[in-house]
């Protein structure tokens, strides 16, 4: 990288991890828009998750208290499945008309939300967090995104701020895992691609901080309306992108 593009790596490095201090998800939907024309895609793709793996440990550690392993244990469970089995389907679906259903799914759902002030909350069950998990995992096999569906799911189950993080991180993190070990076996990690994200490094500790510092001071409906507005960003990137 010479210094104009190496400077803006680091700068949208820093924007993401803003993003992802604040809302706990969208790092990748941030950085992408720049790294993909700077980067390949493999190489995009192990960045992002290996950012995600350092930001999500920590914001999860930051909210510790509030993380549940018996209420984590169906939507982890459902993902350890879902994942291998979307990136299973890649050869059998074209992955342009995932993108593109769960795009629009996104775009609506979150619309409604914006402009309907109060959201029922859903009647809890394992077998339906498992259902969930396994979705979500399924998406993030085919899409690389991993938060979009179990985020939509913490809202609609009523939970507050720091309950919704403490399970859709979580769940974010084990799917970063697994997409990890899958990266590293096809040999996408290279000395090269760690030198670029050791140049990132910084960038993205100053932007988590500062990140985090923002969302100790949103309230619940303001927290609500950023995961909104990121969600339906998701799904504009999807079926536009």
């Amino acid at each position: 990288m010479d210094g104009p593009i190496l400077a803006l790596f680091v700068l949208s490095t820093f924007v993401g991890g803003i993003v992802s201090g604040l809302a706990g998800f969208a790092m990748g939907l941030v950085v992408s828009g720049i790294w993909l024309h700077i980067l390949t895609p493999a190489q995009t793709a192990a960045l992002i998750v290996g950012y995600g793996l350092l930001v999500q440990s920590y914001s999860i550690w930051k909210l510790r208290h509030a993380v549940s392993l018996r209420t984590l244990a169906p939507f982890i469970g459902g993902g350890v499945f879902g994942v291998p089995l979307g990136a299973a389907l890649l050869t059998y679906i074209r992955p342009d008309l995932v993108r593109d259903g769960v795009g629009i799914l996104l775009i609506a759902y979150s619309s409604y939300f914006l402009i309907r002030p109060h959201v029922h909350s859903v009647k809890a069950s394992v077998p339906a967090d498992v259902t969930v998990g396994f979705v979500n995992g399924i998406l993030g096999g085919m899409t690389g995104l991993a938060g979009p569906i179990i985020t939509i799911w913490c809202q609609l189950r009523g939970f507050r701020r720091d309950e919704q993080r403490a399970v859709f991180q979580p769940v974010i993190l084990a799917a970063f895992v697994l997409t990890a070990i899958s990266l590293t076996a096809n040999g996408t990690v290279t000395l090269d691609l760690m030198r670029i994200y050791l140049y990132g490094l910084p960038a993205l500790g100053a932007g988590l901080w500062l990140g985090l510092r923002l969302y100790g001071h949103l309230n619940e409906q303001t927290f609500r309306k950023v995961i909104l507005v990121l969600l339906m960003l998701s799904g504009l990137v999807l079926v536009f992108g």
